[in-house]
């Protein structure tokens, strides 16, 4: 990168850094909106003893789930992981350490870490295994449960439009955990459908400013579909 250029020309140059042990932050929601290619290239670099903190974990042949695999991943705080059977087997046998998050508590959990706020109260999960062993308290006379959020290594997100200096404009169902996701990372990657130049972006479309993002990557999705359902 050189001055304020985000872009990179390869995944690997993407993904440089990453090493085993690693907490990734991963942006999308099923299968939409997610990084593929980056995704990949963790699958290639073999990184292994991940955590990975996503909405949920793919499916068995695409996303997040590739990197189940090989047994990428050692710990996964999701809240949702219904649509892959590798995962499930891996729960079951033991070979991997699932945190279930709701779903609002994990997207706060993001932009939390990324605000540098390093807990907050919610009242969701109280007088549920969710709120097993951590601190309650009180207000106007509703119990809440205080909850840590999270940050990672890395962040990886899958944006629309990006311009070089890292200034990112989601679409549609990628505004789900992309945005929060974006900011959570010591070092975050964007994975773009196109890049366009410093000035072309309308500033009040902007919905991840630059300053969060650290490595741009113009990539090809395929955008699988999980569930196609057609009339007769």
């Amino acid at each position: 990168m050189a001055g304020f250029d985000k872009v990179v020309s390869s995944y690997e140059a993407a993904m440089e850094g990453l090493k085993d042990g690693d907490t990734i932050i991963a942006g999308g929601f099923g299968l939409c909106g997610i990084p593929e290619g980056l995704i990949s290239e963790i699958k290639r670099k073999q990184t292994k003893d991940l955590t990975v903190v996503s909405n949920n974990c793919g499916v068995d042949d695409f996303g997040l789930g590739i990197l189940l695999h090989d047994k990428q991943i050692k710990k996964i705080i999701a809240s949702y992981v219904g649509e892959n059977a590798l995962f499930e087997q891996q729960l079951l046998n033991g070979e991997i350490d699932v945190v279930l998050t709701p779903q609002g508590t994990l997207a706060e959990k993001m932009r939390a870490g990324g605000a540098g706020i390093p807990a907050f109260y919610t009242a969701t999960g109280y007088g549920t295994p969710v709120a097993e062993g951590k601190e309650v308290k009180e207000f106007n006379g509703r119990p809440y449960i205080l909850e840590e959020s999270i940050t990672g290594e890395f962040a990886i997100v899958k944006a629309w439009k990006a311009d070089r200096y890292g200034n990112l404009v989601f679409r549609h169902t990628a505004m789900n955990f992309n945005p929060m996701a974006a900011t959570a990372g010591k070092i975050t990657v964007a994975e773009v459908e196109e890049i366009v130049e410093p000035g072309e972006l309308e500033p009040s479309q902007i919905h991840t400013p630059g300053i969060f993002v650290n490595r741009v990557i113009k990539g090809s999705f395929e955008k699988r579909i999980e569930r196609i359902t057609t009339s007769d």
